[in-house]
């Protein structure tokens, strides 16, 4: 028990070591935002094996229902669940040759997060079960594709604001395994970098942007490409523990002969109780290579 517990501590402690410069930045903001505030409990003690109190845990926050993740880590030694409940993807003549329809459903793929400090949490995104269906108009044929998708690491480390302040910002590498099922995957090692900031806005707005790299496969096989991520979000509280968010998504891939992605998404979230948010909305595509419509169902839950 004592070497596991030193091994978390380890873990924190290369992850803040890594990131010494920024670390100076973010104290020079937490310094700015906290002037004049009366001062935050030390929470650097708690860890995955002597969990954060009840009473000193922050608000619950997702990296859902938006694409625009969070920047702001769970509690240290809490566990947390996002999943869609049912995710369903309608796209139709997306640049393939043909009248081409494509309808995918997903079965509850979920992200299972564990906080390991008060600043950092370790993430394992499952594609549990996908039906991915092509369908040619010209040949009247049918494509399907079942089973287990990808699974994808990742770590969180917060920066600053995670316990109050105006902005908060965090870093997310991530790399994702090839265990797809069925040709649901390109069965290649891929990974990248993730880059949150959430901006407390006036009049009780919040908005969330997000950069990401990533360096995927090339469709040929034969090398490596980037793929440039980034997205913006408004969220505002309608009314009680109800909640709605309006989001641009642009994707754009230096590969050749790729097309840029883009969605225009809204959504609502429902707070049950302060560890169960219920989630609901749709991604409309506005460019051709995207989806043309992704209707989805969620919950979180925070234990």
């Amino acid at each position: 028990m004592n070497e596991m517990n030193a091994g978390i501590n380890r873990i924190c402690a290369m992850s803040g070591a890594g990131l010494a410069a920024l670390a100076v930045l973010s104290t020079d903001v937490n310094a700015a935002q906290h002037d004049g505030e009366q001062p935050k409990p030390d929470k650097s003690k708690y860890h995955l094996l002597n969990p954060t109190p009840p009473e000193l845990m922050r608000e619950m926050s997702t990296d859902r229902p938006d694409k625009t993740e969070s920047a702001f880590t769970l509690d240290a030694g809490h566990f947390q669940v996002e999943m869609d409940v049912l995710n369903y993807a309608y796209d139709r003549d997306n640049g393939l040759p043909g009248d081409t329809r494509i309808e995918t459903v997903s079965i509850a793929p979920m992200n299972l997060k564990v906080g390991l400090c008060n600043y950092a949490d370790f993430q394992l995104l499952l594609e549990t079960y996908s039906s991915v269906r092509i369908h040619q108009r010209a040949t009247r044929s049918v494509e399907e594709h079942r089973g287990f998708g990808d699974i994808t690491a990742r770590l969180k480390v917060n920066l600053w604001g995670n316990d109050g302040g105006a902005t908060a910002f965090a870093m997310m590498p991530f790399v994702k395994l090839p265990t797809n099922q069925d040709d649901l995957g390109n069965n290649s090692v891929e990974g990248g970098i993730i880059l949150p900031l959430a901006v407390a806005l006036p009049y009780e707005w919040s908005m969330g942007l997000m950069t990401e790299v990533d360096f995927n496969r090339d469709e040929s096989g034969g090398g490596h490409h980037a793929e440039f991520v980034n997205t913006i979000t408004f969220g505002h509280d309608i009314v009680g523990n109800l909640a709605g968010y309006l989001e641009f998504f642009s994707a754009v891939s230096t590969e050749s002969d790729s097309e840029w992605v883009g969605t225009a998404d809204v959504g609502f979230t429902y707070a049950l109780t302060d560890n169960i948010q219920l989630d609901t909305g749709v991604n409309i595509g506005v460019t051709r290579s995207a989806d043309d419509i992704n209707p989805f169902l969620g919950i979180s839950w925070r234990f």
